[in-house]
């Protein structure tokens, strides 16, 4: 057994310095008075005398001591592996995660999932990025979840303006991003685009070995797309345009080695999608961290301390008195 803090055992002295300088007042008293006399100036009680009362006390004070001293029992060290996975966050920003199938309307609810997703995640870092028919990014690879938060939120939508979905430049942003990593991850938060093939993103994404994980925002039966200023999107001939669900992206998410999902409105899909990405994500060990392995007993002493202390003040009265 081992303490934590040694020197203060010094102050178990203290009891048995004022146990010897009360017994001198005593022996002070009786060159004064007779011992017959004296005992009946001495108040008694109808419980513990006096005498034990301070031998509690001072048993109290010791085993007090013992406790602010903090024994333990040292098991020795362990090493602990620290382990992370990577995660790149794709936010499809095109002109139709404008559409309202969803509330408020597809951006805004892929970006709410998302931080739904963060609070199931466990020693994850993660990336976000924004693509239309370019990619730009919005957060580099962090553990900080509330800065992440924060700037995935304020992503403004005036960027919203960009016609087209361009999938492969998210692809080619995220491998850049973890170009020192073998395997790579890829969420895609999107509607799909208006491509059918996407054997071009396919072959890509199994060249640099990137799983394409994909959350599908939007509805099979769609929704007219709002413009800033008033009115909808309408084609060249002048026809309103309803955009839908494409599910051919689902041929990316599963060559890849990845996972399709489409979009609920319970946060369970979110715990689903966490467990999916944990079980693929491969770990890398970025360090070990040694700790020692202490069982503490500090509430042993303190507890009998307690118990010696309320003994002292609180007895109960003698029987026969």
């Amino acid at each position: 057994m081992s303490f934590a803090y040694p020197w203060v055992l010094v102050l178990i002295a203290l009891p048995f310095l004022l146990f010897l300088l009360f017994k001198g007042s005593l022996q002070n008293l009786e060159q004064y008075f007779n011992k017959e006399l004296l005992n009946k100036m001495q108040s008694k009680s109808g419980g513990l005398s006096k005498k034990a009362r301070s031998y509690i006390l001072a048993l109290s004070f010791i085993f007090g001591i013992l406790a602010i001293s903090r024994p333990y029992i040292d098991n020795g060290k362990i090493t602990i592996k620290q382990e992370k996975t990577t995660l790149i966050s794709a936010f499809d920003i095109s002109q139709s995660m404008l559409a309202q199938d969803l509330y408020p309307n597809r951006l805004e609810f892929a970006k709410k999932k998302f931080f739904a997703l963060l609070q199931y995640l466990k020693n994850v870092e993660v990336g976000a990025i924004a693509f239309s028919q370019r990619a730009f990014l919005i957060a580099p690879l962090t553990q900080d979840y509330e800065t992440l938060r924060y700037l995935v939120k304020n992503l403004n939508l005036d960027y919203v303006s960009l016609k087209g979905t361009n999938i492969l430049s998210a692809l080619k942003v995220a491998n850049e991003l973890l170009k020192k990593q073998k395997e790579k991850a890829l969420l895609l938060f999107s509607d799909g685009g208006d491509k059918s093939d996407f054997s071009k993103e396919i072959a890509y994404a199994k060249e640099h070995h990137i799983k394409v994980f994909v959350y599908a925002v939007a509805s099979k039966k769609g929704a007219v797309i709002p413009k800033r200023g008033g009115g909808v999107v309408k084609d060249s001939k002048g026809e309103i345009v309803i955009s839908r669900l494409n599910e051919a992206i689902k041929d990316l998410a599963l060559q890849s080695g990845g996972a399709y999902i489409h979009y609920t409105i319970s946060n369970e899909d979110m715990a689903k999608l966490a467990e999916i990405l944990q079980k693929n994500l491969k770990t890398k060990e970025v360090g070990k961290k040694v700790i020692h392995d202490k069982k503490e007993l500090f509430y042993y002493p303190l507890f009998i301390a307690i118990v010696l202390f309320f003994v002292a003040l609180f007895s109960l009265p003698r029987r026969g008195q």
